[in-house]
């Protein structure tokens, strides 16, 4: 599928100044993509980017396509990293900083917001840093360890007046838009079984990889993919569920998963009666969603990853273009930063901790072989 940017899309459809027209397949597709008169021209959000991993140099290009942020500093504890992201992103010295150092960013006025991609275990302290500097904070899923870390982080941010909000790209691309909106107005009636399951095959893996170390990653496949599956179950319910029941899987590369959890397996039960089953593994490639309603189902696969994603409901297939799925996150975040509007729920702190409940109850559910209630 050929990538279409928002201004190229809207010109390829043929919409014009002042039309009310939008194609039926875009009817949930967020409003802010179809920029019908002029693109926006005014002050961005200068935005920091702490830890220059793999996910850093995505929301680079994210943020090299926003119309609403852009790069203006770094935090990185690696000098040839700092060197070469200034050269390559003309990147200020002085909004340059070391995880020693990250402190004094309070005093620069040249950075509004830190994007936090470090590793789950060090989520926590640097939101709340960021929060203590008077930064709005962007935090990768999973938020945080434990639901009770979150409240601390979103308690930090609230005390310090600033904004917090955690990185759920999908919710801002138009497939996932379609089946939050085809599940909660109950197009095909009640959705009554949900499978949404996501797997990566990391055979090979180095053994020094982040993610294969608890206390840096908090777990393995649950932590590091479960969030995308417990998103799409709660998104296109609307519903928070009541109950988990949970299982681990033998593990087959024990060799590399000796402090974390290879594959885990649970179902979630939700007040209107629907039951959502999710496997994710790290050792096989899946990447699906599909959920069934009362007359008729929709369906994603590829679905939860970066997709390009490929979907359809029991009538018809789905035909949403291509986008940057991280500039489109951080224009829906900056621009209600920017006219100091409160930030959605849906992408909220409290959003990051309703996740982290229901991943502690399935850990919970997984080791003890009970069904748990969720709050």
């Amino acid at each position: 599928m050929k990538k279409v940017s928002r201004r190229s899309f809207v010109k390829s459809i043929g919409i014009g100044v002042g039309s009310t027209t939008i194609l039926p397949t875009l009817a949930s597709f967020d409003s802010h993509y179809l920029k019908l008169i002029q693109p926006y021209s005014g002050k961005k959000l200068n935005v920091a980017l702490c830890g220059l991993g793999r996910y850093a140099n995505i929301l680079a290009n994210g943020l090299a396509e926003s119309e609403y942020c852009q790069l203006s500093g770094i935090i990185t504890g690696t000098p040839e990293k700092a060197k070469n992201w200034k050269a390559k992103y003309n990147i200020p010295q002085k909004n340059i900083y070391n995880y020693e150092s990250f402190d004094k960013i309070a005093r620069n006025n040249d950075i509004d917001l830190i994007y936090i991609v470090l590793p789950n275990g060090m989520h926590k302290e640097y939101t709340i840093r960021a929060a203590n500097a008077g930064k709005h904070v962007i935090v990768e899923k999973p938020m945080a360890f434990t639901e009770k870390d979150c409240q601390e982080m979103i308690d930090a941010c609230k005390s310090a007046k600033v904004q917090l909000a955690v990185g759920y790209r999908l919710h801002y691309e138009p497939h996932h838009i379609e089946i939050k909106r085809l599940g909660q107005e109950k197009v095909f009636g009640e959705v009554r079984l949900i499978h949404a399951s996501l797997g990566y095959n990391l055979t090979g893996t180095p053994l020094d990889d982040w993610h294969l170390n608890k206390s840096l990653a908090g777990g393995g496949a649950l932590m590091n993919l479960g969030v995308y599956c417990i998103q799409s179950n709660r998104y296109v319910l609307g519903e928070e569920p009541v109950s988990v029941t949970a299982q681990f899987a033998p593990k087959t590369m024990p060799e590399l998963f000796k402090e974390v959890e290879e594959n885990i397996t649970w179902q979630l039960n939700f007040p209107s009666g629907a039951v959502c089953t999710s496997t994710v593994s790290s050792n096989c490639n899946i990447d699906r969603f599909y959920a069934s309603a009362e007359n008729g189902s929709f369906e994603l696969s590829p679905a939860i990853s970066y997709g390009p994603f490929k979907g359809r409901t029991s009538v018809e297939e789905f035909n949403f273009p291509v986008i940057n799925q991280q500039a489109a996150q951080l224009d829906g975040i900056g621009k209600h930063i920017i006219e100091r509007q409160q930030l959605p729920s849906h992408i909220s702190g409290e959003e990051g901790l309703k996740d982290m409940r229901v991943i502690e109850g399935i850990y919970k559910a997984a080791k003890t072989g009970n069904k748990i209630k969720l709050n």
